[in-house]
């Protein structure tokens, strides 16, 4: 793990982020605040092309919670098969969907307590769900948050509330709104798993990790 960077050289790191994307974007195909909470409730241990696969015949005939129950477990599972997990998704999606109707008038809530009393939400999708399309600056974060967290010591942490909080702690307030998505995209892209892509780094000269790929 390395050491928490000093705000000075996070600033600088946030800045070159933004000069490179102003306004990024998460990659999970949603259409309202009901398609996104399902969309990353079934991208849990999936990847997102393959969550937007599924999700394009599903969201066209069930959009909304009532939608989704009349299309009911079974209906669900046909269109999300190609998704691991898909039978216990399956079932939360429409245990979820039945509670939005049941307790929440239909409403996807823009608290992350209610959100995580839904089935199948945890506090990562509630982050996910605050962030895009409430504009809380919540921090959603996910294995590639984690390891440039603790790589390149912009957020180091133990586990993934740790990153959270050092996230929050340590990324200036202007730049919190999308700093989770600054930091998927690079760790999806550049600082990957296992031999991260430090000659196309744009942040290579300030990251802390120590052993960097030419």
């Amino acid at each position: 793990m390395a050491k928490q960077l000093s705000y000075p050289v996070i600033h600088e790191i946030f800045t070159r982020f933004r000069a490179a994307e102003a306004e990024p974007k998460g990659e999970l195909e949603h259409t309202n605040a009901f398609t996104l909470v399902v969309a990353v409730a079934l991208s849990a241990q999936a990847t997102d092309a393959g969550v937007n696969k599924a999700t394009r015949g599903l969201f066209a005939v069930a959009d909304t919670p009532e939608k989704m129950l009349a299309l009911g477990e079974e209906g669900v599972i046909e269109h999300i098969k190609t998704i691991g997990l898909f039978r216990n998704k399956a079932k939360n999606v429409i245990k979820l969907s039945q509670k939005l109707v049941d307790e929440f008038d239909s409403v996807v809530p823009s608290s992350r307590a209610a959100l995580q009393s839904l089935p199948g939400v945890g506090r990562k999708t509630a982050n996910v769900v605050l962030n895009m399309w409430f504009g809380h600056p919540a921090q959603a974060v996910d294995t590639h948050i984690f390891r440039l967290g603790n790589r390149s010591g912009i957020a180091p942490g133990k586990d993934v509330d740790a990153v959270e909080r050092a996230i929050e702690d340590h990324i200036p307030v202007e730049f919190q709104h999308h700093a989770h998505h600054w930091m998927i995209l690079h760790g999806r892209y550049t600082c990957v798993a296992r031999k991260p892509k430090c000659n196309a780094c744009l942040i290579r000269d300030l990251c802390q990790f120590e052993d960097k790929t030419e």
